[in-house]
Order: structure tokens, then sequence, then C-alpha cells
């Protein structure tokens, strides 16, 4: 069974936590094999993977490509400076874990404004290296202009920086506002920066349903968009190998070549000129 705990120091920030409701971050979390979720979440979790079972993949897979992800970018790309919005609970293979076993120095922010992540990010997310700096912002992610503004306490924003919206971003219900968040973000990073970005895709009518049972629920809904559209967010910027492509397809490390299902996300990294 699932450890029912959460840290207790932080009683402002548990208070504000609405444990009645599914929770997108518990349901991942349940989804990926975390213990950090409720029975609400674990319910309503095994009831969307009977509606679409490859969720439980796609929970997986999502971080697998956020690894291979921030491996590229730490590694090959050389960024040493990450802005990681809508964060989501801790789990295994953090941003900052994986950047800074490749790059000691790699200084990474996190931005989330969920009082349950909050509360868990202040135990979980400490600095793995003397060199390297991990912190977090509490901002939502509508509100470019403020996560840029608390990010410049830890970033140098006249060095390129890696931004980062890991499957966030499906929460905003007008495409076109998603579309300006991305742009905003983007706008204020200089060149020789990245974008990394996935996203679900409408293109499985079960998911579809799934996510619409999820809608159900009274959780905060989750609006799938066309592959089209994610490419939209990557507008002026130069896409890497291979290009926006399912998450299992995007550079996968030698044992999962042509062994990983296809799921319903798709994801990209594109460098700004």
């Amino acid at each position: 069974m699932a450890d029912e705990r959460f840290p207790d120091p932080h009683s402002t920030l548990t208070a504000k936590i609405n444990f009645d409701l599914p929770h997108t971050a518990r349901a991942w979390n349940y989804w990926m094999g975390g213990k950090d979720n409720y029975q609400v979440d674990r319910a309503v979790g095994d009831a969307l993977a009977a509606v679409y079972p490859d969720i439980v993949t796609m929970a997986k897979q999502s971080r697998q490509f956020l690894i291979r992800v921030v491996r590229f970018l730490a590694g090959e790309a050389g960024m040493r400076q990450f802005l990681d919005i809508g964060t989501g609970l801790p789990t295994m293979q953090n941003t900052h874990e994986v950047a800074q076993a490749i790059a000691p120095e790699s200084r990474i922010v996190y931005v989330d404004n969920d009082p349950l992540v909050l509360t868990h990010a202040r135990v979980l997310l400490s600095n793995t290296t003397h060199e390297g700096v991990t912190t977090y912002v509490d901002a939502d992610f509508h509100n470019p202009e403020l996560i840029i503004s608390d990010a410049r306490n830890v970033l140098n924003f006249r060095q390129p920086i890696a931004v980062m919206f890991m499957g966030v971003l499906g929460h905003v219900a007008d495409f076109d506002e998603m579309r300006s968040i991305v742009a905003r973000v983007m706008a204020a990073v200089p060149s020789g920066s990245y974008l990394a970005m996935y996203e679900g895709t409408d293109d499985d009518k079960a998911y579809c349903e799934a996510c619409a049972k999820w809608a159900e629920t009274g959780a905060v809904p989750y609006i799938v968009r066309s592959t089209e559209q994610i490419g939209q967010c990557f507008d002026g910027l130069e896409m890497v190998d291979p290009g926006l492509v399912q998450l299992t397809q995007w550079r996968p490390d030698t044992p999962e070549v042509g062994k990983v299902q296809p799921i319903s996300a798709y994801g990209a990294v594109a460098r700004k000129p």
C-alpha cells in the first residue's frame, strides 16, 4: 500500500492541499510506482488505466525521456543552467540529479506553485554537489514574468539556459495561451538556450477518453493537443535530431531501441539561434 504521509513541518502549505480530489502529480507518482499518493489517486489511476492501459507506460517513459534529455543537455549541449517549469513531485532521477552527475556545477531552478509539490520539494530537492545549486521558485507557469524575475536570483540570463516544460502545459485550457507562455519564457533567455518539452497527444481515442474521465472527477483537466500544435511551440527554434517524436523514440538508450511500445505523447528539444 502507498505511504499516506506528507512532510509535517510546513503545515501552512499542507493545509492548502485538497485530498478529496485526485491530483495530477500524485496520480503520476502512483503510475510510476511511487508512494506519495492517496486512495483517491489510486482509485482514479486504476480506472484510467483500465480505459488506457498505456498510461502507466507513458508515466514511466516520460521520466526516461526527461533523463535522456537532461543527459543530452548537460553533456553534448554543455548546458549548466536549467529552468524546470512545472516540476511535479520529486521522484527518481530528478533534473538536478542527472545534470549534476554530469556537470557538478550545474544550477537548477525548479518552478511550481502547487502546495503539495512545494511541501515535498523543500524536503527532497536538495543539492547533490558542493559546486552546484538546486532551488525552487513558488510561481505559476501562467505568469512567466514572475518566474523569470525570481529565477534571475539564481540563474545568469546572459548565459544559455535549458528551459523545460515536461507534460504540464496540457493544464492550460487555451492553446494560444500555452504558446504564449513558452514564447515569453524563451524570449527572456539568450541565444544558445534550449527548450525541452513534451505533451500528451490526441492520436489515440482511448487516451482522449481517459483524459475526459479525468476531468469528470473534478480534478484540473488535462487538454490533449495535436502533434502539429505541440510543434508550433518550437517555432523559431532549431530542432535537435530526431525532432518532434514519440517520447520512446527520442534518442532511446541502446537496450530500448525497437523494444518500447508507442505512446500518445510527443516531445522534442530545440536550440534558440
